[in-house]
């Protein structure tokens, strides 16, 4: 894999991580590392999903935001702590 794949794919990484993160309504314990996991977590996903489907480039990336929405949501719960 070249550089320039690698580093479209983190960027790629960020903004799903980042609208995922939004989208949870809740204040979330996580980090921008953990963030941007998540966001190369659902991206890849969602982009295999969509690929198998044959869908577009909208519905995959749907896809791939839902997938991080759901990703940030459990993670966000799981570091969360007990009061």
């Amino acid at each position: 894999m070249e550089i320039s794949g690698l580093i479209s794919g983190l960027f790629v990484g960020i903004v799903i991580g980042l609208i995922a993160r939004i989208l949870v309504p809740s204040m979330q314990p996580i980090g921008c590392f953990v963030t941007i996991l998540i966001g190369v977590i659902g991206g890849a996903g969602g982009a295999l999903i969509g690929n198998a489907a044959q869908w577009g480039f909208w519905l995959t990336f749907g896809t791939q935001i839902l997938i991080a929405t759901i990703l940030v949501a459990i993670v966000a719960a799981a570091f969360r702590k007990g009061t």
